[in-house]
C-alpha cells in the first residue's frame, strides 16, 4: 500500500507490524477500528474464513439519527455500543483488539471502553 504522505504511511508501517501477531479465530474474532477524519468505523471479522461478522460505523442509520451536534468522540462510543449489541445478537462474546495502527487514545478508546460496556470481552 502507497501511503500519500508519512503520517499515513507510518500508520501503515504500525498495522502491519501488529497484524504479524494479531489474528481473529471462528471462537475469537478481530474487532478492527479505523477512524478517518469525519467518520468511526468498527468490524468484526473471522480471518480464518476472511468473512465480516458484524459492523458499525458513524454512518449506520441508528447513529446517524443520533448524532445532531454530538462530537466525534461520542459518536464514537455509540459506534462502540452498536458493534457490541450486534455481536451479542450473533452470541460473540469475546473478541481481539485491533486498533489498526491508529494511537490507543481519543476515538479509538471511546469504541473499546463503549464496547467492553456493552458487553464485549478483549
Amino acid at each position: 500500500m502507497a501511503a500519500k504522505n508519512k503520517k499515513t504511511a507510518s500508520r501503515l508501517r504500525r498495522k502491519r507490524s501488529v497484524r504479524k501477531r494479531l489474528v481473529g479465530t471462528t471462537a475469537r474474532p478481530r474487532l478492527s477500528v479505523f477512524r478517518s477524519n469525519t467518520h468511526t468505523y468498527a468490524q468484526v471479522i473471522d480471518d480464518d474464513k476472511g468473512v465480516t461478522l458484524a459492523s458499525a460505523s458513524t454512518l449506520s442509520k441508528e447513529i446517524r439519527d443520533d448524532a445532531g451536534g454530538k462530537k466525534k468522540t461520542e459518536l464514537a462510543t455509540l459506534v462502540g455500543k452498536l458493534i457490541a449489541e450486534r455481536c451479542k445478537e450473533k452470541k460473540i462474546e469475546t473478541v481481539v483488539f485491533d486498533r489498526n495502527g491508529f494511537i490507543y487514545h481519543g476515538r479509538v478508546k471511546a469504541v473499546a471502553d463503549a464496547a467492553r460496556e456493552g458487553g464485549l470481552e478483549f
